[in-house]
């Protein structure tokens, strides 16, 4: 038997609960995002006002300020401890995407185990296993920098929106894979390319968002979002991460089609446009360790080097024939 159809039930029906409780988790970081409350505080003026002086009567005037959320759960204006309504949506947004992280890795194992392989063989698994990874990754930033949690939605918009085109124009069923990609290279090269893949979609969100908060536009949108100097570190830091592994898969990916095709290089579409989403974000991090472009030119850059890698995933996957199109959709 070469597929266990029960098995491949089973991770069929994870996949798709992944995807509603995905959908649970979006709304509730809507909600978190939305209700943050936009506060009026008062600027004193320059002269020290009395004790017990109203703002009013020190003339100062009214600028806005976002009122963050505590993670610890004390009221905005540090009352008693106790569980804020936006802070709640955000514990249960953050408690959803750890559920559908789970639930997501037992569909990816049942996966290989109905089809006694490597659960990366095809489009379908491999979306699959980047959008996992991504929302694993965004945990990890926010178990580290609990203040960047309000922009959760913003990465679960593009996870979901992959995670329906994997479930409908992507899907295959469980299947053994090509003779081409029977190899124990396909744990090496295809596993680094998702890790890197997952990381850099957080990476180029948070870039993304960095240049919305810069340009303060569109201002309802802008206003809400964690600080330009947050947003800018966490792009850098996942990138400083990701490129490594990114760097790894194209070596390990040229070692393959020296065993598979007689050469390491022969310009194929795909080894082309990943050479050039290589360049891209090699510069980025040398923009943004050069005086004068750590702005909106480095978070460009970085940008361009995830949307490079999206028009690979798709149109040189789905449009361009090569030899790499043996992996269908």
């Amino acid at each position: 038997m070469l597929v266990d159809p029960i098995t491949a039930m089973w991770s069929d029906r994870l996949f798709q609960a992944t995807l509603v409780v995905l959908l649970l988790a979006m709304v509730f970081t809507s909600l978190e995002y939305a209700s943050r409350r936009i506060a009026r505080s008062r600027r004193t003026s320059e002269a020290p006002v009395a004790v017990g002086a109203s703002a009013a009567e020190a003339g100062g005037a009214t600028e806005v300020a976002v009122v963050e959320p505590s993670p610890a759960g004390l009221t905005p204006d540090g009352g008693k401890p106790g569980r804020a309504r936006v802070d709640r949506y955000g514990r249960i947004g953050v408690s959803l995407m750890i559920l559908a992280v789970l639930l997501h890795l037992g569909s990816i194992v049942l996966r290989g185990l109905a089809a006694y392989r490597w659960p990366l063989g095809n489009m379908y698994e491999f979306v699959s296993a980047l959008c996992m990874l991504a929302v694993a990754a965004w945990l990890v930033l926010v178990y580290r920098h609990p203040a960047i949690r309000p922009a959760g939605v913003f990465v679960l918009t593009p996870v979901v929106l992959l995670m329906f085109l994997a479930g409908t124009v992507l899907y295959l069923d469980a299947a053994p894979v090509v003779p081409a990609l029977q190899s124990y290279w396909i744990i090496i090269h295809v596993t680094t390319i998702t890790l890197a893949s997952g990381m850099l979609l957080v990476s180029g969100v948070a870039s993304l968002l960095f240049i919305v908060k810069r340009s303060e536009k569109p201002a309802v949108l802008a206003t809400k979002l964690p600080s330009a100097e947050t947003l800018d570190r966490l792009a850098y830091r996942v990138t400083v991460l990701a490129f490594p592994l990114y760097t790894f898969a194209i070596i390990a990916g040229a070692a393959w089609a020296e065993a598979a095709w007689g050469r390491f290089w022969g310009w194929d579409p795909k080894e082309v446009v990943s050479f050039v989403a290589w360049v891209l974000y090699a510069a980025y991090l040398h923009a943004r360790a050069t005086a004068g472009w750590r702005t909106a030119r480095a978070a460009w850059i970085n940008t361009a080097g995830f949307a490079t890698i999206v028009f690979n995933l798709f149109f040189i996957n789905m449009v361009v024939a090569g030899l790499h199109s043996y992996a269908g959709v």
